[in-house]
């Protein structure tokens, strides 16, 4: 299957710009004790640094439906059901041993963190069951999820412990003790991330129309997207569990209109970032250049570089806190990256020039693998990584 450039494009923007996400989590002084979207505390930049980076999940959700479908149909449907059920299951493993540990770097796995990783896999598990169904039909059940999943807080029976253990971690971010000391997080209940994926694969069709129809119409959606989230921020009644508020100054206050819910992702959220991935489309058409080519160098290789990208960024945690003049019996595993519990840490201009030195980093690696997946097309286990 000939690879849509677009697609490649948008993923390597949002890998480049989830980099700066991780890095600022990884480094910044403060990340461990200071919310970037709590406006009594944030800065602009801070807020900004993050807010920006919230495209990255959604996009890389939407496009893995649309992907999958390009797939199922260029190769007529055969193995679809048994590659995604594979592929989903495969994608949960992976999350569990290799992320979770490149995240944490402990060997204990004291602290096990359901990432957007597994919520794809959910989500490949589950279309396994739902692609036969008319792709736009599909859509249309994703585009209910995510207009009504806000909603489960009023379904019978809410509050009771059933509802609360057995329900709620499908739909909002949830903890549970292992025992022992460990602690697993739902950070990305599936409900909703799947909503977004099946968005993507009702989708699929719009990425194989002529590319000056496609520039139009992801214009179009685009900019309905953004006035629909304008209108129902602005009537601040449904859409996101969070109403925007008026602050000490008029930017605080734009900064509280746009700061949406991700966790679980709120119809507002989905309505504005999805809207942007949109508008970013719609540009990128028509456009080539030595740019463009660099970005969809990671667009090609999304979940290698999702991967590697952890092994590459946390090593340089533990030189930054032994550099700082920390020992290795300072350093506190698990939810600390291998920090100390406080003192440690890089200013935000700093993590700036991180993010910039690990994108160059990862750069000629994705290169490579791009080239051997591309080389090594008979290899099947390579259509996993």
């Amino acid at each position: 299957m000939k690879r849509n450039e677009s697609i490649d494009f948008m993923r390597g923007l949002v890998m480049i710009i989830m980099v700066l996400d991780h890095v600022r989590d990884f480094f910044y002084v403060t990340s461990l004790s200071q919310s970037p979207t709590d406006l009594r505390t944030t800065t602009f930049i801070l807020f900004f640094t993050r807010w920006t980076t919230h495209l990255c999940a959604p996009t890389f959700v939407f496009l893995s439906g649309v992907s999958v479908y390009l797939s199922i149909k260029a190769n007529r449907g055969e193995g679809a059901r048994a590659f995604l059920l594979s592929r989903g299951l495969w994608l949960i493993l992976l999350d569990f041993t290799l992320i979770n540990f490149g995240m944490w770097f402990d060997i204990g796995f004291h602290f096990l963190i359901f990432e957007v990783i597994a919520a794809i896999g959910v989500s490949f598990i589950i279309l396994s069951l739902l692609y036969k169904l008319p792709h736009r039909l599909t859509g249309v059940i994703g585009v209910i999820i995510l207009a009504l999943h806000n909603l489960i807080v009023f379904a019978p029976g809410a509050g009771t412990p059933l509802y609360q253990k057995i329900l709620m971690p499908f739909f909002s971010p949830q903890v549970f003790s292992l025992g022992n000391g460990r602690i697993f997080f739902m950070g990305y209940p599936p409900v909703p991330w799947l909503g977004i994926m099946l968005v993507g694969f009702g989708a699929s069709s719009f990425f194989q129309l002529p590319k000056e129809r496609q520039k139009l119409l992801f214009l179009k959606i685009g900019l309905t997207a953004i006035a629909l989230f304008i209108v129902l921020r602005a009537i601040n009644i449904y859409g996101d569990p969070s109403p925007w508020t008026v602050q000490k100054g008029l930017l605080y206050t734009l900064l509280s209109f746009a700061n949406v819910t991700k966790y679980p992702p709120s119809l507002l959220f989905c309505l504005l970032f999805l809207g942007i991935m949109f508008l970013i489309l719609s540009w990128v058409q028509l456009i080539k250049n030595k740019w463009t080519d660099i970005v969809r160098v990671y667009g090609r290789v999304p979940l290698f570089y999702f991967l590697v990208h952890w092994y590459i960024i946390h090593p340089f945690v533990l030189i930054m806190v032994l550099l700082e003049g920390y020992k290795t019996s300072d350093m506190v595993f698990g939810s600390n990256f291998g920090r100390p519990k406080s003192g440690s840490g890089l200013q935000l201009w700093a993590v700036y020039l991180v993010w910039m030195s690990m994108v160059v980093l990862m750069y000629p690696i994705c290169k490579w693998y791009g080239k051997y997946k591309t080389k090594h097309r008979e290899k099947k286990w390579l259509r996993y990584i």
